[in-house]
């Protein structure tokens, strides 16, 4: 999955380390697929649906608490 970040007016790097250490979700940031992806970020599902849904419910978490600041 390779969802756009545009809207938050962050790029990809400090938006993956701020995923991770506010909600304990790992992303790979755009721009380790080409500068051109460094309002994306990569998320993979290669994980058990428990931790799959835990993991939604913390980006939406995360996602709600930006979206104040928007």
């Amino acid at each position: 999955c390779f969802p756009s970040i545009k809207k938050y007016k962050s790029n990809s790097l400090d938006f993956a380390k701020k995923l991770l250490f506010e909600k304990k979700v790992a992303v790979v940031p755009g721009r380790a697929f080409g500068d051109e992806y460094d309002s994306y970020i990569r998320i993979s599902y290669a994980n058990s649906f428990e931790n799959l849904s835990k993991a939604i419910l913390r980006i939406k978490e995360f996602l709600q608490s930006l979206d104040k600041n928007v």
